[in-house]
């Protein structure tokens, strides 16, 4: 009994030695990045307002997130400047680099090749065109005349005319079929009704083809000859109308009026898949600054990328020659993205989670995309 209790008292001693211990080992994310990697390596390429280039520095939202994250697990940064997406992408994959803090969007197929760190912010696409007079679209005098015949406005006007047809020429069917020197000769109701359909048509457009026998129907005649003058004149100034409209607005007001259209955006981005499923056809840049480009030599009709992206082009580069419109679509988070299995992941998450709350993170943000 006196062993066991002996026994009992060492045990106990080996459990209240062993907490002090395990108490003073480093548990802090800082800590263990700080013993493991002393610098890290950003790959970043140039995404105004996230990642921008200024006086031989890098600046930007991006930018300044990772570096308060980076105080806090107190590691050093070397940024390596990427010159597109895609090699963004080869140096993750490849751990030439560390990580990145460009805007990479998180997709299912991106996670099943890298990590990502909890969503730094939401993202929706948006469309940018040339701004107000220049056209959209002036390549293809061809194209525009088939899309202005087969529009919404031309479909209802024929559908009008149409209707305003049945009536005159069904009278005129009844009172003038059989004269064989008027403007039905037939009869039967088949074809004498295409012959006064015909009848009416013309007169409705242009003037009578053949003029009719009876005094009722030559009233109707002359009746109808001025419906077809005003007829013709609101068709003329509503079709005048909606080009002037068009030229004005341009002929891409948002997202859905991309189908058909030219529209550019990055290589191999979630825009690109998006743009596809909307039957739109698209043309792949390396760089915003490409794209943008394209966009001004009338190259595209459209832009279609991440909306903070094309507001800041909007605002600075390109004010006054471009225009964002419609809204923003297609909302997906960002993220910083580690090599699979990366053990940054964790420790950069713990870290993003302390800026949320000491409020670091909200003054990033307002600083760059004002309080919105």
């Amino acid at each position: 009994m006196k062993t066991l209790k002996n026994g009992l008292r060492v045990l106990l001693a080996m459990i209240i030695g062993a907490v002090p211990a395990h108490a003073q080992a480093p548990s802090s994310a800082a800590a263990l990045v700080q013993a493991q990697i002393p610098s890290l390596r950003v790959a970043v390429v140039v995404v105004p307002p996230f990642i921008m280039e200024q006086n031989g520095s890098l600046a930007g939202f991006n930018i300044e997130l990772w570096n308060a994250i980076a105080s806090e697990l107190k590691v050093k940064t070397i940024y390596q400047l990427e010159p597109d997406a895609s090699s963004l992408l080869g140096a993750i994959q490849s751990r030439s680099a560390d990580l990145t803090v460009a805007p990479i969007v998180i997709t299912s197929a991106r996670d099943e090749l890298f990590d990502f760190s909890y969503p730094t912010m939401e993202l929706g696409l948006q469309v940018m065109v040339r701004s107000t007079g220049q056209a959209t679209q002036t390549k293809s005098p061809l194209r525009d005349m088939l899309r202005l015949m087969f529009s919404q406005t031309t479909l209802l006007w024929l559908g009008m005319a149409l209707v305003l047809a049945l009536i005159p020429a069904h009278l005129v069917w009844l009172f003038e079929r059989g004269h064989q020197d008027g403007a039905i000769s037939s009869t039967k109701y088949f074809p004498g009704i295409f012959q006064a359909m015909f009848w009416a048509a013309s007169t409705l457009t242009t003037q009578a083809e053949a003029f009719p026998r009876q005094w009722l129907v030559r009233a109707l005649s002359l009746f109808w000859m001025f419906v077809g003058v005003v007829f013709v004149a609101f068709y003329t100034a509503q079709l005048t109308t909606t080009l002037t409209v068009e030229q004005i607005r341009g002929a891409i007001e948002g997202p859905g009026d991309l189908p058909g259209k030219q529209v550019a955006t990055i290589a191999h981005s979630p825009a690109a898949d998006s743009l596809r499923e909307q039957n739109a056809q698209v043309v792949e840049f390396s760089t915003p600054d490409l794209m943008f480009q394209a966009l001004l030599d009338k190259k595209v009709d459209a832009v279609v990328f991440t909306a903070p992206v094309l507001r800041y082009y909007e605002t600075h580069q390109g004010k006054g020659l471009v225009n964002t419109v419609g809204p923003e679509f297609d909302t997906s988070p960002i993220a910083i993205m580690v090599p699979l299995n990366s053990p940054l992941r964790r420790p950069i998450n713990a870290t993003l989670l302390k800026l949320r709350e000491n409020g670091t993170y909200q003054q990033i943000f307002n600083k760059w995309f004002g309080g919105q």
